[in-house]
């Protein structure tokens, strides 16, 4: 592979990390500057990727870790020109269980036996619920800064919300919660994707502004454990 075309894989492999989201923040992990290295090599059977990742503690959740090597493997494996992958956690307290777990697909409970009830789906529901309702509390922050009135919001379809990066970030909450997205459908919904009634928006709302600064804040809480355990204000390295 020349230098150049291996340049072009590592910029697309980091490209891809960018859509690999810690489950409770709901940020990229390149953002968050967890990668701390991401290195493409020529091997005998193709292109072999090795990325390492490092947490904010020692004890971070083992769960929360599992989905973010676990995610970074999936979306790397499936990179055009991309043989091999391999997600090294580093500095983790079960670093070696999830990284053999990720590497010969084990999934969450094989990986911790005895442990581990089940897989992470209801997990990652969880978490995306709450991701959906930080999004519609952005956009509605978007349209009052507009000068929509807040008893106006009740009333309010996808097809109002103008072009945004909060409106793009809704939309594709509800794709992956499988939720109803048409222009027509009504901004505030449930989990199930019911309307929510007019009289119970302002709560939904108040609600929902509680969940996103909860994660505004732990991101940054993060960040900063993460500038202290290891003195870098980088977001990761290519």
């Amino acid at each position: 592979m020349t230098a150049s075309a291996q340049d072009s894989l590592a910029m697309r492999a980091w490209e891809t990390l960018g859509t690999v989201l810690d489950p409770e923040l709901d940020e990229p992990i390149t953002d968050l500057g967890f990668v701390t290295a991401l290195n493409v090599r020529s091997g005998a059977g193709g292109k072999d990727v090795h990325v390492l990742l490092r947490l904010p503690t020692y004890f971070c959740a083992p769960n929360f870790a599992y989905l973010m090597v676990a995610d970074a493997h999936d979306a790397l494996r499936d990179l055009p020109g991309v043989a091999t992958v391999r997600i090294e956690l580093a500095d983790h307290f079960a670093a070696a269980e999830i990284n053999a777990g990720v590497a010969s697909e084990a999934g969450f409970g094989d990986t911790f036996p005895g442990e581990a009830t089940d897989e992470l789906a209801e997990l990652r529901l969880t978490f995306r619920r709450k991701a959906h309702l930080a999004c519609i509390e952005r956009a509605c922050r978007d349209l009052i800064g507009r000068g929509w009135q807040v008893d106006a919001l009740a009333d309010t379809r996808l097809g109002d919300l103008p072009g945004s990066p909060a409106r793009d970030s809704l939309m594709r909450r509800r794709a992956e919660l499988g939720l109803p997205a048409g222009p027509d459908e009504p901004l505030f919904v449930d989990d199930n994707g019911d309307p929510v009634l007019a009289e119970q928006v302002p709560a939904r709302l108040r609600f929902a502004r509680s969940v996103r600064v909860s994660m505004e804040g732990n991101a940054g809480f993060c960040r900063g454990l993460l500038r202290t355990r290891y003195g870098t204000t980088e977001e990761g390295a290519r």
